[in-house]
């Protein structure tokens, strides 16, 4: 059976732009890897997106399947594509570049001569065509393995710090436990490159990549980009007057000016305290006020604070207090 049209086993058409593409793969590989989807033919169609992703996600490779269709891996760089178009074109239809029936071309001349397209075109197919077994099951050489992509989940700790992390992977061959080097300041939907733990690659062809997206989260965190976002519990008296609070980063521990008059909600910034950057400008860290009271009141305090709700004038209800 012919392989399936990689454009097609995507769902996207062959004008589509790189973006498309990785589009397209990341929803057809999420809707069908062995983890997620447990149906019979998942895991099939697992790999043929993968492997249609990794013909198409790249530039080159995508210049010569266009050029040469499925046969794009067997065919050397230096070959003219109208050549070989016209060549497979006459082989379809019986033309003058007649199927050969052993795998490969022959071209049918005058008077009944027949001549090998492999001896005739000389090493320009290389050594598959002259000394390649024929038949069905001719090899055309080694063919690489498709890349692979997995997620893989970060605490804020874990992407400020990075270091060195055990992970598992389930993929088509089972689980695999990975080394992985997380590197400091990495954000989510950063992709993580694994050499050679991809896909295996076939007739001695190298193995694909595993590439993993990071995702991170956060109980105490909430994750725009490098910038971090938590929430600040503050006394009311604290909101009030204004103070100098401790507040936890995935740095260390940093001090906090409250400005007097500070009101639920109000966001408070520290500067450079986010992800860190290596190539730039780390992140800010920003502490949202949120307001809390005693759940239950002493003496002292309930008369203190009856004495300043008959003395004050704030009345939070209307416009302009």
């Amino acid at each position: 059976m012919a392989a399936r049209d990689h454009y097609e086993a995507l769902g996207v058409p062959r004008t589509a732009s790189q973006e498309e593409i990785q589009r397209a793969y990341r929803k057809l590989a999420r809707k069908y890897h062995p983890d997620v989807n447990k149906d019979p033919g998942a895991e099939e169609k697992f790999k043929e997106v993968s492997e249609a992703y990794d013909v198409l996600a790249d530039p080159d490779k995508r210049r010569r399947y266009n050029a040469f269709g499925a046969d794009w891996r067997s065919v050397p760089e230096d070959v003219d594509p109208e050549v070989w178009a016209r060549a497979h074109a006459g082989a379809r239809g019986g033309g003058p570049f007649a199927g050969a029936g052993q795998g490969g071309f022959r071209f049918t001349g005058g008077e009944g001569m027949d001549i090998d397209l492999g001896e005739l075109l000389g090493g320009m197919f290389g050594a598959g065509a002259r000394g390649g077994r024929r038949g069905p099951g001719r090899r055309w050489g080694p063919v690489p393995g498709a890349d692979q992509e997995a997620e893989i989940v970060l605490t804020v700790d874990d992407a400020y710090h990075g270091g060195r992390r055990t992970i598992t992977v389930q993929g088509p061959e089972g689980p695999r436990t990975l080394q992985v080097n997380i590197p400091a300041g990495v954000t989510a939907g950063q992709r993580i490159r694994l050499a050679g733990q991809g896909g295996h690659g076939g007739d001695g062809g190298r193995a694909g990549d595993l590439y993993l997206v990071v995702r991170i989260s956060d109980p105490h965190y909430r994750v725009e980009g490098r910038d971090l976002h938590i929430q600040l519990p503050l006394a009311p008296w604290e909101a009030a007057l204004g103070a100098t609070v401790a507040v936890g980063t995935p740095g260390g521990e940093a001090k906090l000016k409250v400005p007097p008059g500070t009101s639920c909600g109000r966001r408070l910034r520290l500067r450079g305290r986010g992800l860190p950057n290596p190539k730039g400008t780390p992140g800010d860290l920003y502490a949202e006020a949120r307001i809390l009271v005693p759940p239950r009141l002493g003496d002292e305090e309930r008369r203190l604070f009856e004495q300043l709700a008959s003395t004050s004038g704030f009345d939070p209800r209307r416009r302009g207090s």
